[in-house]
C-alpha cells in the first residue's frame, strides 16, 4: 500500500510538473508575415507558474543569490531564467525525495532532497563541457564556411552571418551572437574574444587574431583561413592520437579507483557481519580515513600522469 501510495504521489510530481514548467512558445513565421505575437492568457496553473517564476526571480535578486547565473545557463544551451530553472531544481528535489521515500525511508529522501543542486551543477558543467567539445568539432567546417563566403565577394560580417545561417548548433548560435552584438555597435573583435573565452577554444583565438590582425594590415583573408584550418585539423589529429594513447592509463586508474569500494560491496552482500569490526572499532575508523587520504592522493596522481597538455 505504500509502495503504491508513493508511485502515485511520484507520478502526480511529475504530471505536475511538466504542465508548469512548458510554457507557450511563440508561433514560427516568416518575416513577411510576422505580426506582434500575443501570448494566450493560459490554464490557471500555467499562470500560477509564471507568477511562482517572478516571485522567485524577486527573491534572488533581492538576496543576490547567483546559484545559477544566466552565463552558466547560457553556456550549457539553455534559454531558461535563473528563477526558471531554480524551479525547475525544486521540482526535481521534490521528486527525488518521493523516489527516496518509496526506496529507502525519511533518510534516504531528505539525502535525495539535498543533492538536488548539486546534481544539476554537475548536469551543467557537462552540458557546457559538450557543448564546447561539438563547438571545437566545428571549427573546420565553419572555417571553410567563412573563406568560401570571402572567397564570393562578401565582407567578414556577412560571411559570419552565413555561417550563422548553414552551421548548427551549437556554432550558429555563437555566430548569431557575434552578428547580434556587432549589429548594436559593438565592435567585432570583442565578440570574437568573448565568443573564445566563453567556449575556452584556443583554436578560435587563432581566428580572431587573424581576423584582426587582417582589418589592420590588409591581405587575403580568405587564404589566411584557410592557412589556420589546415593547422587546426593537424592539431586535433594529434589530439586524437593522444587521446587514444592516453585512453589505456584513465581506464587502468578508472579501475583502479573503484576497485576498494567493489571489493568491499561484495564482501558486505556475501558475509554481511565480515566488515562489522571495520564500522565499530576506533581502529577501523582510522583505517578507513587513512585509505581516503591515501586514494586521493593516489587518485590525483594518476590524474597529473595522464592529464597530457598539448
Amino acid at each position: 500500500m505504500i509502495l503504491l501510495t508513493g508511485t502515485a504521489l511520484m507520478l502526480s510530481a511529475i504530471v505536475l510538473f511538466s504542465v508548469a514548467v512548458i510554457l507557450p512558445k511563440s508561433p514560427v513565421v516568416p518575416l513577411d508575415r510576422r505580426r506582434p505575437y500575443r501570448a494566450d492568457a493560459g490554464s490557471q496553473l500555467t499562470r500560477f507558474a509564471g507568477s511562482a517564476s517572478g516571485a522567485i526571480h524577486g527573491v534572488l535578486v533581492r538576496r543576490n543569490v547567483r546559484l545559477f547565473n544566466r552565463e552558466e545557463l547560457e553556456n550549457a544551451g539553455l534559454r531558461t531564467s535563473q528563477a526558471e530553472f531554480f524551479i525547475l531544481v525544486i521540482a526535481g528535489a521534490f521528486v527525488g525525495a518521493l523516489i527516496g521515500v518509496v526506496a529507502g525511508g525519511l533518510l534516504l529522501a531528505v539525502l535525495f532532497f539535498i543533492l538536488a543542486p548539486f546534481v544539476a551543477k554537475l548536469v551543467l558543467r557537462f552540458r557546457t563541457g559538450k557543448r564546447r567539445a561539438k563547438f571545437d568539432e566545428q571549427l573546420g567546417d565553419t572555417l571553410q564556411l567563412l573563406s568560401g563566403g570571402l572567397r564570393a565577394g562578401h565582407s567578414i560580417l556577412r560571411a559570419i552571418d552565413a555561417a550563422a545561417t548553414e552551421s548548427i548548433s551549437p556554432t550558429a548560435e555563437e555566430m548569431r551572437r557575434i552578428i547580434t552584438e556587432t549589429s548594436l555597435g559593438r565592435e567585432l573583435q570583442a565578440s570574437l574574444t568573448d565568443t573564445a573565452e566563453r567556449m575556452r577554444s584556443e583554436d578560435f583565438v587563432w581566428i580572431a587574431q587573424a581576423i584582426q590582425i587582417n582589418r589592420e594590415v590588409g591581405g587575403n583573408l580568405a587564404e589566411v583561413l584557410d592557412q589556420v584550418n589546415e593547422t587546426i585539423r593537424e592539431r586535433s589529429e594529434i589530439k586524437g592520437h593522444i587521446k587514444s594513447l592516453a585512453a589505456e592509463g584513465k581506464f587502468s586508474g578508472y579501475i583502479l579507483m573503484a576497485l576498494p569500494f567493489g571489493i568491499t560491496i561484495m564482501l558486505m552482500v556475501v558475509n554481511p557481519g565480515y566488515m562489522n569490526v571495520m564500522f565499530t572499532n576506533p581502529l577501523g575508523w582510522a583505517m578507513i580515513g587513512a585509505s581516503a587520504v591515501l586514494m586521493t592522493i593516489g587518485g590525483l596522481w594518476m590524474r597529473k600522469i595522464i592529464d597530457l597538455k598539448f
